[in-house]
């Protein structure tokens, strides 16, 4: 367990998927894909009884468990609009819908919709395809404490990554590392130097194969310039 005594609990299940304990006592589940998720601990995958969801977009490996978890605990689903009407189609009974720029109070936190650059189709297996999601986000989540951890979701780097550093200021950034799909850990220090950021927990690496980039290179990219705190699926960021 690393420390950095700020009053609240992220634990990373693997992949992009981050469990949040708040100051006020909430729990929110940071992009849901727990059952299937192979870099998730055992553990995590009984029991998880959610206040709230925050879906960066709908590909299976961030929203795979938002509807079960969605009718199972009555969790709020929150994501961007078109992702938000298909959870309610699908029978989630409670969704807020909301797009980028915006700000919506749940579960006793802040959370800022911000941008992110890639795809966000939805499969169906109802329909056995792909469905339209809308467009893939980010969000700033501002603790009770005012603490604010930014989820870059699934994206490469981008220069707006600097609007989000000077509006926001977040204190904590979840970065994708693991290339092909996303950005590489050159990229992510890139992505971490625009944000100001002081620190950063690596995510969306080496669940599969293809996803080859480490935490190991992204300290060296990092160069002193960020403390990077890599946690293994199931440790907990305090």
């Amino acid at each position: 367990m690393t420390t950095i005594g700020r009053g609240f609990e992220l634990t990373w299940l693997g992949h992009a998927t981050f469990l949040l304990k708040t100051p006020g006592g909430k729990t929110i589940l940071l992009d849901p894909w727990v059952m299937g998720n192979p870099a998730c601990p055992d553990t995590f995958k009984r029991g998880l009884r959610p206040d709230a969801m925050l879906i960066t977009h709908g590909h299976f490996d961030h929203i795979g468990d938002a509807v079960a978890l969605g009718k199972e605990t009555g969790a709020t689903a929150v994501a961007i609009a078109e992702t938000a009407a298909w959870l309610e189609r699908k029978g989630v009974p409670k969704v807020v819908g909301m797009n980028k720029g915006g700000t919506v109070e749940v579960a006793g936190v802040r959370a800022t919709m911000v941008h992110a650059v890639h795809s966000c189709g939805i499969f169906d297996p109802d329909e056995d395809r792909i469905v339209y999601g809308g467009e893939a986000c980010g969000y700033v989540v501002e603790l009770e404490n005012g603490f604010r951890i930014y989820h870059a979701g699934d994206t490469m780097v981008f220069g707006d990554m600097k609007i989000i550093g000077e509006l926001w200021k977040p204190d904590l950034a979840l970065l994708p590392i693991g290339d092909h799909y996303t950005m590489d850990p050159r990229q992510a220090a890139y992505a971490a130097r625009l944000l100001g950021v002081p620190r950063v927990v690596p995510m969306h690496f080496g669940t599969f194969d293809v996803l080859k980039g480490t935490p190991e290179q992204l300290i060296q990219e990092a160069r002193g310039d960020f403390e990077v705190i890599t946690l293994k699926p199931g440790e907990t960021l305090k």
